[in-house]
């Protein structure tokens, strides 16, 4: 790092504040040229006031510090695992399953994360919810669709309450010369990975011909796929000075996410497709729900955790 800790911080909320208000001008600009009521309009309105409210609550856990970091990803995995659960085959008779779900593994994981006890973070869902779900749904004695049913719930438990959970859980990686600093992780990561979402949009909406996969996502072309990632993975290596990576590596990282972030979002438009939906939710105005905006992190924030994990952290 090139600053301190704040000064980092203050930098960073400069640039981004500088973003917004760009793009809330130009917003101005081209309402003010095709009118307020042109449905693209309104909705990039929307989609930028959205990240205006986005922006403030995530300045504001980061403010509060990992306290505040960990209940608001527990909120987004909340909110995130009740859409996902609704698009699922669950029925009356999985109650006590969906219950212990979001009442006990749900909280479970994010104390363990709050209180950096990775050994209990890192297999329990993956062992012991996913072995108790089927045990709870099977003593209710319901077996139409047990399995389509107990499966869509053990995914459900993964996409929104394990894999979003390494997003916090970067606050506990021990990296020397970093110590204190890893809220700054977390910045790199949304920056990346909700950056390149965006310019995906951009790219292809200036030069996409072909489309990628036109029965998931018909938005997705191979331009907006190469210049997305591309400008992120350019981004990602710009922000080396708030990681603990020299600059060819924050870069190298920022691929990755960038990648993986396609993929989470390619994944969880098949999901919706197959559930006959357009977005997740209605929550937030111009994006949908929850997992429609979460859908890149979701992928690319267990990767992230676990290289840090392995080749920087002790």
């Amino acid at each position: 790092m090139i600053f301190g800790y704040d000064t980092a911080l203050v930098v960073l909320g400069i640039m981004v504040l500088a973003v917004l208000i760009t793009a809330s001008a130009v917003a101005g600009l081209l309402a003010q040229k095709k009118g307020a009521d042109d449905p693209l309009i309104e909705n990039l309105v929307s989609r930028i006031n959205a990240w205006w409210v986005m922006a403030a609550v995530l300045a504001l856990a980061f403010w509060w510090g990992r306290s505040g970091v960990v209940v608001l990803f527990a909120i987004c995995s909340f909110a995130a695992l009740r859409e996902f659960v609704t698009l699922t085959n669950a029925r009356r008779a999985d109650t006590w399953m969906l219950a212990a779900l979001f009442y006990i593994a749900l909280p479970l994981q994010f104390w363990s994360v709050w209180t950096d006890w990775y050994g209990f973070s890192s297999i329990f869902i993956p062992v012991y919810v996913f072995l108790g779900m089927p045990i709870l749904s099977a003593l209710r004695g319901e077996t139409d669709n047990f399995l389509i049913r107990v499966a869509e719930v053990q995914w459900a438990a993964m996409i929104a309450i394990y894999c979003v959970s390494h997003i916090p859980a970067l606050l506990s990686l021990d990296i020397p010369g970093f110590e204190g600093h890893t809220i700054l992780l977390i910045a790199f990561l949304v920056i990346v990975v909700q950056a390149s979402d965006v310019l995906q949009y951009i790219w292809g909406k200036l030069f996409g011909r072909h489309k990628i996969a036109p029965r998931l996502s018909p938005s997705k072309t191979v331009e907006g796929f190469l210049g997305g990632v591309g400008s992120a993975t350019i981004l990602g290596a710009c922000l080396w000075w708030i990681t603990p990576f020299e600059f060819w590596q924050a870069g190298l990282m920022a691929l990755l996410i960038a990648l993986m972030g396609f993929f989470g979002g390619l994944v969880l438009s098949a999901v919706k497709r197959d559930r006959g939906v357009k977005d997740w939710g209605a929550t937030i105005a111009g994006h949908g729900g929850f997992i429609d905006r979460l859908d890149s992190l979701i992928f690319a924030a267990p990767v992230f955790f676990h290289l840090i994990r392995f080749y920087w952290a002790v």
